[in-house]
């Protein structure tokens, strides 16, 4: 494994993103952003993939953005590889879940927030240092941020770039569950697969829909495809044979 990468894993349904740089606290560096869009295009073509993981090596989820080249981050702005990495993990079309243990900082919560849940060991701490460097943070990361926590608590966050614990990212809704260490590996994997089991069509359109990204046409092409499927007929048979459903909606093909 390289110094400074992201890699992928595939076990059953489910698939672990890493991050990987433990000598600077899994920090992002502009290569691993740029690499992260490939890697959720493999895994939005892989039909056996269901869900996904992301989480840090070494019991840190990510330390931030690796602050190398900061005249990059100045330049961008909005447009900048971490915001366009980002933006592509919120709406990848699979379930994807964050797993904090340690520092989930800068770039690191950037990239949580974007999850569609957040599970935290007890040794997690959360922080938005934006303040401390005098940069703007992107305006899609914070209206992303003040979406999930509130704009006081988000405010909060920003102003004073203070490190929060795992106790209150989940008062505030950073994060849904706080478990002990090693509690966690085992709760993501219970998440995943319940995840795993259910309707595609259910929870694809529920992601699209909780996240503003169905209209009113597409809202109805996805009762349509309740209709077209069988799955709903396969739900109601499943509990009235007291047996698992076997639910086979795929999504159809891009194009």
């Amino acid at each position: 494994m390289a110094d400074a990468e992201l890699t992928v894993t595939v076990a059953g349904p489910v698939a672990t993103l890493l991050i990987h740089n433990p000598a600077r606290r899994n920090a992002l560096t502009p290569a691993m952003w740029r690499q992260l869009p490939m890697l959720l295009d493999g895994l939005a073509a892989d039909p056996a993939v269901r869900a996904v993981v992301l989480t840090g090596a070494d019991g840190t989820f990510c330390a931030g953005a690796d602050l190398g080249d900061l005249d990059e981050l100045l330049e961008a702005g909005d447009g900048s590889i971490a915001v366009m990495a980002e933006e592509r993990l919120a709406a990848f079309a699979k379930p994807t879940v964050a797993a904090i243990r340690g520092a989930c900082v800068g770039g690191g919560c950037q990239l949580a927030v974007a999850c569609d849940l957040r599970l935290a060991a007890e040794d997690a701490r959360f922080g938005v240092p934006p303040a401390k460097l005098g940069l703007v943070y992107p305006a899609p990361t914070t209206r992303r941020l003040a979406r999930l926590v509130g704009p006081s608590a988000a405010k909060h966050l920003l102003f004073t770039s203070e490190l929060v614990d795992a106790g209150r990212a989940l008062r505030i809704g950073l994060v849904d569950e706080v478990l002990p260490a090693d509690a966690l590996a085992a709760r993501v994997a219970a998440v995943t697969a319940a995840v795993a089991e259910r309707s595609r069509l259910t929870v694809a359109a529920a992601k699209e829909i909780i996240d503003g990204r169905a209209d009113d046409e597409r809202i109805a092409w996805w009762h349509g495809q309740v209709r077209a499927s069988g799955e709903a007929r396969e739900g109601v048979a499943a509990v009235n044979e007291r047996r698992p459903p076997r639910f086979s909606w795929t999504p159809p093909a891009a194009g």
